[in-house]
């Protein structure tokens, strides 16, 4: 009874691992999850006492679909102190990023368009797009960043209309795209007119080097408010996951179209979680928070890594990203990352095997380590499991 689209669509391995970071004794270096030592448990409780202190009904009502006015104004003042310039107008609250990519999926998409990803690229992405019956297509890197010679040569036959993009510290790779390259893309996407989906979560989280303008800014620079980029970020990252609450900013001619799709999908998001996130803006908190973020994920990176040189015995490669939450990993020898995860499940740790990631043809030996959740104690642990697994199946 199932639709063909339904049927073909796989669970997330992701979601999947998940549940074994509940079990006792297991090291998970698998979800590209928040750490959860580090959610401002005492700020949440101190925006919600003052919120349920004050007259609250209305916070128990519906609300309008673009999102609580209080939250777009927060998050247009707060980006401006960031260096990206958005109208609480242009912002629409959606649940999680999540639903940014889906909402603007069913506004453009239809069989048969092209999409241009990122080789390999976010999961949940190809799972979306897995339900429109538009065609993905892989953009490879090299060293001199994301190949853009085969995007070009596309778009001027006409044959793309999305590209989507994780410009900072890419899940799973944790590459960023330079500036250079930003431009280039900015100016593609107007030359073309096809739609950029520059999906933000990381941006917040670096730990090293300078920020690169966003490829929203780099096209409002450019064009003014005339342009093809659609810009999403959450609060997943930076705050409280389980409010699933994110935002996407349109330009003026995609708006509209934009909120429609919310409407017929869910109306509105949670009215209660946008006031928490507001209040929670207003205070001033987050960027405390974010500092704390920035400065204990690089350390749990730099415990990864450290751990890899001393105990992988040279059987794995990885890069050093400047920010984010992630390593790429390749295994030396052409082993499937999927083989050792069954091997390493039975030595109590876990990660995702980096096929998951790729819309085909995938990278069998690679594999994504999330740093999030370590401390140096339980890095040491995870790459020495690993290793001890590896050497089962060698």
């Amino acid at each position: 009874m199932l639709s063909k689209k339904s049927a073909g669509i796989k669970s997330s391995a992701v979601r999947e691992l998940l549940k074994f970071s509940k079990i006792p004794g297991v090291i998970s270096l698998a979800g590209g999850i928040p750490a959860t030592d580090l959610i401002d448990v005492e700020g949440i409780d101190t925006v919600l006492k003052d919120i349920l202190s004050r007259e609250h009904r209305g916070l128990f009502q519906y609300s309008v679909t673009e999102g609580e006015e209080h939250l777009r104004e927060q998050l247009s003042r707060w980006n401006s102190e960031h260096n990206l310039n958005v109208d609480a107008e242009s912002i629409i609250i959606t649940n999680g990023s999540q639903q940014a990519i889906d909402l603007l999926s069913r506004v453009f998409l239809e069989k048969g368009d092209k999409v241009f990803v990122e080789r390999p690229t976010y999961l949940a992405a190809l799972q979306i797009f897995g339900y429109t019956d538009a065609t993905v297509v892989e953009l490879e890197y090299d060293s001199e960043g994301i190949q853009l010679t085969l995007l070009e040569k596309e778009m001027a036959t006409g044959g793309v209309k999305m590209v989507y993009l994780t410009p900072n510290f890419a899940n799973p790779t944790g590459n960023t795209i330079s500036y250079e390259q930003r431009v280039k893309i900015a100016k593609l996407s107007q030359q073309y007119r096809v739609v950029i989906i520059e999906d933000d979560p990381y941006g917040h989280l670096r730990f090293s080097g300078d920020p690169v303008p966003s490829i929203f800014s780099v096209a409002q620079s450019l064009f003014g408010k005339n342009h093809n980029v659609c810009y999403m970020s959450s609060f997943s990252k930076i705050f409280s996951p389980g409010l699933r609450l994110g935002w996407l900013a349109v330009p003026e001619h995609f708006h509209m179209a934009t909120v429609v799709a919310k409407q017929a999908l869910d109306l509105h998001t949670s009215t209660l979680n946008q006031s928490i996130a507001a209040h929670y803006i207003e205070s001033g908190r987050i960027n405390e928070r974010v500092e704390i973020l920035k400065a204990t994920y690089k350390d749990r990176r730099d415990y990864l890594i450290g751990s890899l040189h001393e105990y992988s015995g040279g059987d794995i490669t990885w890069n050093t990203p400047d920010g984010g939450m992630f390593l790429w990993c390749h295994l030396v020898e052409d082993i499937d990352a999927s083989q050792l995860l069954q091997e390493c499940i039975k030595e109590n740790v876990v990660f995702v095997p980096g096929e998951v990631f790729f819309a085909r043809d995938p990278q069998k030996n690679s594999l994504r380590l999330s740093y999030s959740m370590l401390t140096a104690e339980t890095a040491r642990e995870a790459v020495i499991r690993i290793s001890r697994a590896l050497k089962k199946i060698k």
